[in-house]
Order: structure tokens, then C-alpha cells, then sequence
């Protein structure tokens, strides 16, 4: 799924019933059938040896297997009604193994001893069929075995326990909330995932992982009929690598923000965020037009990730900057020799971004990647400087360095693992400074929040994003909403102009349950943290006027 699908599909659209990514989707099961344990590690643990003395038998001298149960559960509904309930369940083994230096890689539905034998063989011809063409052998950077070993989101509650009546009531309340609070249109959704995933390798590892993240969102839209206009709010929540505890929105802890805005950390409001957006669409049907021209930003979380997500997150993915993704939406400007040289401004010094797969609550939190690799966090960019990429075990040799920073990740077990976006996140001001502090600091400026529409060139360079509302910052205080608005910049000159940034107390998560990459593409859950952040003299544009 392409990352503008992503856009399209977290507004839900306007009409019409919305459709699931077919890479998400196994076979339509009953509800009863998501609550079934599966294999136990015991019983996994002999399929993935069997995998693995096959391989060694053919004389491969690497071998890793996944082994894969996802349980998803989606749940559409629109106004007054339910459009669709989906429960899919899919299942498999991937084998991945290295043979005459070259990877080859083959999977499988049929888990029986002869069926994992088959797809072993399989794997093992079609890498000695590769190293034909291959000019230098796989270099993998060394990872220990770590024995039996497991992994599970701290969850509370799991939403497979949770009564589909229950789900379906949540969301037809916030439907009816907003519809009395002026909307004309509300579309909801809640997207669940469960990932069961084992791995084992060659090299000793044997690792049980339960992994659960789940995403709530809305699109509201009001219409003004003599007008002929109408307007949208799309929902303030993030996905989250979290269980339905997400959901209870007693425990929200709310966090301040001008305009009447609540926003949300750790759980979220369904219910209240429909009553605002519904408020807030209607009042964006009479806010006033931007007047272009240079405005000091705050930009909140939910709104920023997006923006981290695009002109940072990708563009050090390592492969990009390599050239050898290029394709599915282009390579980098951060090329090496900036990284080389040791000097590179990526922003102000105030700016530290970093890669982190352990980040709890988070999209991309698990204790292990899909190559077997325990999870950390390190600096991409520190105090401004462009300092690392993102690489894997066949990579980070290309970058001098000699172990993997556990960011490979497969949509299932059905695909090869690849590079993938970790968790990147934008370090919190260390100094105590509120939203309220930074508005008081600006004279000219916008304050914007949520995601919106938005466009980056093939060397996630130059770029224009939007955002769900705006409001007017004048003379150190929040103005009237503002409607058509834009900013346009390049990533080295917008992470220059960060000025400010909120500390700690106002830091919260933006994620992705779809991220795009590769060919055949994949979707992979990111995550990307900040708190509230200023930049000074930014290009914005009104997109509402035409020339």
C-alpha cells in the first residue's frame, strides 16, 4: 500500500464501504477462531528444525525460519450502521537461507514435515540458481544465538478478549455523538492486529514473539448546504503498539493545547475527540483563508510525525540512500558522503533524532527483528549532525560497522524481510517549557494539528505537507481557526529552522499502521514520537487559491 493510500484511507473517505490493504488479509475466520491458542512453542520449535537440518543438509550455511499467525480484526461502521465486521487469520512458515553466498528464500502453508522439507529444497535450488549472476557473497554482521528466548506487548486487556457488541457500540457512539454535535457525515473504524510470530536460525536463536498494536480513527465531515461547502475533521488519535486498554477513555490523560483542542496519550476519548471534530468542522466552514507568507510553525505530535516519517525516517533508510530502493518513491539526498564527512547540518543544535525498536506503546516496539536481531535504540541525527542510517545484517558492513541495528521486518510469513523503518523519534526540549510558553513566543505563526495531505520529492527533499486544523498565533496568543493551509520547505533547511522544542511532559506518539516499501511491495506499523515543536520562518501557501 502506498503511503498516500494511507492518507486516503486514515480519512476513511466520504461515501462508500472502505476496503481493507489485501496485505493485511488471511482467510475470513469466525470471531470464535481468533481466541484459539494455535501451536505451542513446543510444537514450533520442531518445524523450524525441521527447516533448518534440511538446510544444513543441502549444504546451506545459513538458515532462518518464520514461522506465522496473524489475527486481524477490523470493524467499519458509518453513521447509524455497522458496514462490516472482518476476522482473518493467516498462517505459514517463510525459510530464508544462504547457499553458494547467495540468499534464496521460499514459504509454505503446509507445515507438515514433508511440506516444510519441499519448501526448504525449494529455497535452497533457487540460491545456487542466483549465485550464478551474484558478484559478491551475502555478508552478514555476526549475531549470537540466544537460545529460547520470548517476547510480548505488555499488554492489559486483548482486544480478541473483548466482545465485537462492545466495539461496535463504541464506535456507533461517537458516530451519533458527532452527528448531534453538527456533523452531517461520520465514517469510524477500529483496525486490531495481532502478530504471533517464531523465529529460528541456524545460529542457535529460537524466539517466541506476541505482538499487538491497535488504531481507532474517524472522519467527520459538515456541510453548509446554502453555501455549497463542506468541511472535514479527521480523528486525533495515534495508532498504538498497545492492547484495547487503548480504548478506555476514562484514563485518557489529556494534554494541553490552544483552540480547545484534546489531544491524547496512553488511552483515547473515541467518544470526545468525535464531539470536537464534529465542533471543529463546522467551524472551519466559516474560518477565515491563510494570507501566504513566512509564519513561525508549532506544530504539534500528531501532526509533526508525519513530517519525521517523510523527510527523516525514510530518507536514511540505508538502501535508499545506497540507491538500491529507488523505484517505490525514490532514493535520498542524504547520500554518504555527508555521513562521511562528519559535518553534515540535517538541522539546528538543537535537534536529535533518533531509531529506536524497544519504545514502549509504540508501532514498531518488539524485543527481536525478523532476522533474529535483539532491539535497541541509537542516534541518527545528534546535536544537528547527521551521525548513522538504518541497516541491517547484509548492510551495515557497506556503512563500516559490524552489527545490525535490528530494523529488518516482514509483513508475514509469506514475504522476504527487508529494511524497514524503525520507530524514529524526535528528542524532547530538556528545559521545562510548555505549549502555553511557546505560543507566548511567537508573534507571527500558525499552529497546526494533525495530519493532512502532502507531497515529497524522490530524493525526500523538497516538500509541502498540510494538517487537520490550524489556528492563528498573533502577538503570543491563539487567534481564530484558519482554513487552506500549507507549508513548503526542504528537509535540511525546515530541521534547520526548529527553534524550540516542548520537553518531555508534552511528548506523544503519530504512527503509521501502512507504511510502504519495496517491490513486491510490503506494509510495515511505525511509529515516530515528539513533543510540540517551533519553526521559525517557514514558507506557507494557501491552498485554496488558484493562479
Amino acid at each position: 500500500m502506498k503511503r498516500r493510500d494511507f492518507v486516503q484511507l486514515a480519512g476513511l473517505g466520504a461515501a462508500g464501504a472502505m476496503t481493507v490493504p489485501s496485505e493485511l488479509m488471511g482467510k475470513n475466520v469466525p470471531v470464535e477462531a481468533l481466541l484459539d491458542p494455535g501451536v505451542d512453542t513446543a510444537g514450533k520449535k520442531v518445524m523450524a528444525d525441521t527447516a533448518l537440518n534440511t538446510a544444513k543438509s543441502l549444504s546451506a550455511t545459513y538458515a532462518d525460519v518464520r514461522l506465522g499467525r496473524y489475527l486481524n480484526q477490523y470493524v467499519f461502521t458509518r453513521e447509524d450502521k455497522v458496514q462490516n465486521v472482518v476476522n482473518t487469520e493467516s498462517f505459514g512458515m517463510g525459510i530464508r537461507v544462504i547457499a553458494n553466498g547467495t540468499w534464496g528464500f521460499a514459504s509454505t502453508t503446509d507445515v507438515s514435515s514433508d511440506g516444510i522439507k519441499k519448501a526448504t529444497e525449494q529455497a535452497v535450488a533457487i540460491a545456487k540458481a542466483n549465485s550464478k549472476i551474484q558478484k559478491e557473497p551475502v555478508k552478514l554482521a555476526p549475531v549470537k544465538g540466544y537460545g529460547e528466548v520470548s517476547w510480548k506487548t505488555p499488554i492489559k486487556k486483548d482486544f480478541k478478549d473483548v466482545p465485537v457488541s462492545e466495539k461496535v457500540d463504541l464506535l456507533l457512539k461517537a458516530n451519533a455523538k458527532a452527528m448531534e454535535n453538527g456533523a452531517n457525515f461520520v465514517n469510524s473504524a477500529l483496525f486490531m492486529v495481532n502478530e504471533q510470530k517464531y523465529f529460528a536460525s541456524t545460529e542457535g536463536s529460537y524466539i517466541d514473539q506476541d505482538v499487538h498494536r491497535i488504531w481507532p480513527t474517524f472522519g467527520v465531515t459538515a456541510i453548509d448546504r446554502e453555501k455549497g461547502k463542506f468541511k472535514s475533521r479527521q480523528a486525533l488519535s495515534a495508532p498504538m503498539g498497545m492492547g484495547y486498554e487503548y480504548m478506555d477513555g476514562s484514563a485518557s490523560e489529556k494534554m494541553s493545547a490552544p483552540g480547545d483542542i484534546k489531544l491524547y496519550r496512553n488511552s483515547y476519548d473515541m467518544v470526545e475527540d468525535a464531539i470536537m471534530a464534529a465542533q471543529q468542522a463546522k467551524e472551519m466552514l466559516s474560518a477565515k483563508s491563510v494570507e501566504p507568507g513566512k509564519y513561525d510553525l508549532v506544530l504539534e505530535p500528531n501532526h509533526l510525525g508525519l513530517t519525521i516519517h517523510e523527510s527523516v525516517g525514510h530518507p536514511l533508510e540505508l538502501d535508499r540512500v545506497l540507491g538500491y530502493e529507488a523505484n517505490y518513491a525514490g532514493t535520498s539526498f542524504a547520500t554518504l558522503d555527508k555521513w562521511k564527512a562528519g559535518d553534515f547540518k540535517y538541522g539546528s543544535d538543537i535537534v536529535n533524532l533518533v531509531a529506536d525498536k524497544t519504545q514502549a506503546g509504540s508501532l514498531g516496539a518488539v524485543g527481536y527483528d525478523d532476522e533474529g536481531v535483539a532491539c535497541k535504540k541509537w542516534d541518527l541525527v545528534r546535536d544537528g549532525i547527521l551521525v548513522n542510517y538504518q541497516a541491517i545484517r547484509d548492510q551495515v558492513h557497506m556503512i563500516d560497522q559490524n552489527e545490525s541495528h535490528g530494523c529488518c521486518y516482514s509483513q508475514s510469513w509469506n514475504d522476504v524481510q527487508f529494511q524497514r523503518m524503525p520507530n524514529v523519534s524526535l528528542e524532547p526540549g530538556t528545559e521545562k517549557y510548555s505549549v502555553s510558553d511557546m505560543i507566548k513566543d511567537v508573534e507571527k505563526g500558525i499552529y497546526i494539528a494533525g495530519r493532512g495531505s502532502y507531497s515529497i520529492d524522490q530524493q525526500r527533499y523538497n516538500f509541502q505537507f498540510g494538517g487537520t486544523v490550524f489556528y492563528e498565533i498573533k502577538d503570543g496568543k491563539i487567534g481564530p481557526m484558519l482554513n487552506d493551509v500549507a507549508y513548503q520547505s526542504n528537509t535540511q533547511e525546515f530541521w534547520n529552522s526548529c527553534a524550540k522544542i516542548c520537553d518531555k511532559d508534552d511528548y506523544r506518539m503519530f504512527g503509521s499502521f501502512f507504511d510502504g516499501k519495496g517491490q513486491p511491495s510490503q506494509i510495515s506499523a511505525v511509529s515516530h514520537g515528539s513533543s510540540t515543536t517551533r519553526f521559525d520562518g517557514v514558507n506557507v501557501i494557501n491552498t485554496g487559491r488558484t493562479i
